[in-house]
């Protein structure tokens, strides 16, 4: 599975994962500065249960990381992520 690096316009960004056109997965965040404020996450009906958000949420912070950003969580799945483990200590703001 493969994740698409989407600018959006405005400062806002996004991966998506898109199948035969359609968006089933997607996580997006406004840049501030040095900060990812994760904003929004998103996993079609088709594909839940099978960790797709944790996957997002990971390749968004691996990104974060490489660009040396940190990130601010406002979407309940982040902020719930950010809360039951520390691996992601290092990225928060």
């Amino acid at each position: 599975m493969e994740f698409q690096y989407k600018e959006l316009g405005n400062d806002v960004f996004a991966y998506q994962y898109i199948q035969d056109g359609e968006r089933l997965g997607e996580i997006t965040w406004t840049l501030l500065g040095d900060v990812m404020v994760m904003d929004h996450t998103y996993v079609s009906d088709k594909l839940r249960g099978q960790g797709i958000a944790k996957k997002l949420l990971d390749t968004a912070v691996t990104y974060a990381r490489e660009k040396d950003l940190k990130m601010e969580a406002v979407c309940s799945y982040v902020v719930a992520a950010f809360n039951k483990s520390n691996e992601y200590d290092d990225v928060k703001a």
